[in-house]
């Protein structure tokens, strides 16, 4: 059994020195410390991390390091690249780094060797987008794929969408992208209402081929599907799918060589690098999406073999402890000054909310501390314009990562300077602020000076790639999911499994033949549901 966190030396070390340092100013570590902002930095698979403008000093990182051993983070690391089944409520392996490990490497579950298998679908995959990329693979009336719709929800939806619109400089320009997963009709509509069913392909991306959101969404595409070009046989050249289940790929209407699979330890938000990311090897081609999968590679080799104290994901992870469970920050800001990054934050939600949000450890016992922090964002500089002032100014703490990179992503270099000039400004701005004697110095009128004031002492991570590339992504996307791990590890809780997703879908299945306006069925849920109910089917229409 498991050691409780809280009472393990390394926590009660980290609790004393946290009361000796919780009042510390960023203003002061700087000034006792001119160095820091070179040597409280490292760097991996292309990615570059300054943390010194975090409220920590090096006896802070050398406690939190001590904490990952006494967790065993190093070992459990290694138990999840080696394949044992280190998701225990499912019994699973956790074997997302096998998907982008290169030809030539061995993983086994089991004592199987699951690399031949990776890469059988990888070639598959390949094939394919070969084919419709080059125009070699027809739609049913003989026109060329020219729109693809990637129909999935969760991790099958999130991943595709966020790295197509990340690496959209990197796409086929003749081909339109859309992704749905809502199972709102007017998303579908919205996706479709200016495609030609002629040129149009859906890639249905559903583990089971039975999801409820999904498979509704895919059912009202092959209707739209048929109603244009009008014969069953449309559906094959139509609809691919990403799926385990043969029987009821086969049953909609899709061939199953069309069929791309990947298996039970593959989580679906660590599945962007999957048979799940099809649409992402449409849109950027296959030497894209393997240069995509290095970035990942690298960053697990980083993650594998760097030292702890320049260990990136290491160090993310535990600064998140650092201030989710001894500041009490609730949420954790990601902004990426890149709009191809847009989506980045959505997809980490529920990388990190999915993954560690959790109320239990390993052992069964309910925790006595916070677990997975909330985790939001936009990209600036949007948002300085939009809730940037609370962060400043505002009574909340929230740490902040901040991402940018240093070649321009569009012909404007001028506009990229900016760009970037914001990204180092507020990192600036939120460690030390404005006192009210710099103020007065600059000449601020005095009624004005309290307003003005920003304490600064907002701690942020900066982090920095030469350019947005498939490799940076990838690398980017894997820096995230090795520091969820390790803020897992130390929690000791199970990273990989979301029995809290399932309950909801459980009572939806059971309400919707209560929804049907043809009958009256006797409710049972409680008076403000079947209140809703009736309310709904009255109105409905």
């Amino acid at each position: 059994m498991t050691q409780p966190l809280l009472e393990t030396a390394a926590w009660k070390a980290l609790q004393a020195h946290f009361a000796e340092i919780e009042k510390k100013h960023l203003r002061e570590l700087f000034a006792d410390d001119p160095d820091r902002g070179t040597r409280l930095a490292a760097e991996g698979a292309g990615l570059f991390l300054d943390y010194s403008k975090n409220r920590v000093t090096d006896e802070t990182i050398t406690l939190l390091l001590r904490l990952a051993e006494e967790r065993g983070v190093l070992a459990r690391r290694d138990a999840m690249f080696s394949g044992e089944r280190i998701n225990i409520t499912e019994n699973r392996a956790v074997l997302h780094v096998a998907l982008r490990a290169p030809k030539g490497s061995s993983i086994a579950v089991d004592g199987q060797d699951v690399m031949p298998d990776v890469h059988a679908v990888l070639d598959r995959m390949a094939a394919f987008a070969g084919r419709v990329r080059s125009g070699e693979w027809l739609g049913h009336t003989g026109k060329r794929i020219r729109n693809v719709v990637n129909i999935g929800i969760g991790g099958s939806y999130l991943g595709p969408e966020m790295a197509y619109r990340a690496l959209r400089s990197f796409a086929d320009p003749s081909m339109v992208f859309r992704f749905v997963a809502n199972i709102d009709g007017a998303a579908f509509h919205e996706a479709t209402q200016d495609f030609d069913a002629a040129e149009t392909l859906f890639v249905i991306s559903s583990k089971t081929f039975t999801t409820l959101e999904t498979m509704t969404n895919a059912d009202v595409a092959r209707q739209w599907t048929l109603a244009a070009l009008g014969q069953d046989a449309a559906v094959e050249k139509h609809f691919v799918a990403v799926s385990t289940n043969e029987a009821g790929v086969k049953k909609f209407g899709i061939d199953v060589e069309n069929m791309f699979g990947f298996w039970d330890w593959v989580g679906g938000r660590y599945s962007m690098d999957s048979a799940i990311g099809l649409s992402t090897m449409l849109a950027i081609g296959a030497d894209g999406f393997y240069d995509m999968l290095a970035g990942f590679h690298a960053m697990d080799t980083h993650f594998r073999e760097a030292p702890p104290e320049r260990n990136l994901p290491l160090l993310m992870g535990l600064l998140t402890i650092w201030y989710n469970n001894f500041f009490g920050a609730q949420t954790l800001g990601v902004m990426p000054y890149a709009a191809p990054l847009a989506r980045f934050p959505a997809y980490l939600q529920q990388l990190q909310m999915e993954s560690n949000g959790k109320h239990v450890d390993l052992d069964g016992r309910v925790v006595g501390y916070q677990t997975g922090p909330i985790i939001w964002g936009e990209p600036g500089t949007d948002g300085q314009h939009s809730f940037y002032q609370l962060i400043h100014q505002g009574t909340k703490l929230i740490p902040c990562d901040l991402i940018g990179f240093c070649r321009p992503m569009s012909p404007s270099a001028h506009q990229h300077d900016l760009l970037m000039a914001n990204l180092f400004a507020q990192a600036e701005a939120m460690a030390f602020g404005k006192t009210a004697v710099e103020l007065t110095q600059e000449g601020s009128p005095d009624f004005q000076t309290p307003f003005r004031v920003a304490e600064g002492n907002r701690p942020t991570n900066l982090i920095l790639a030469d350019a947005l590339t498939p490799h940076s992504l990838g690398a980017m996307v894997a820096l995230y999911e090795h520091s969820v791990f390790t803020q897992g590890a130390i929690w000791a809780i199970d990273s990989f499994d979301q029995w809290g997703v399932e309950l909801g879908k459980v009572l939806a299945v059971r309400i919707i033949p209560e929804l049907d306006p043809g009958s009256e069925p006797q409710l049972h849920h409680d008076s403000s549901t079947n209140a809703a109910i009736r309310r709904y089917r009255a109105r409905r229409g």
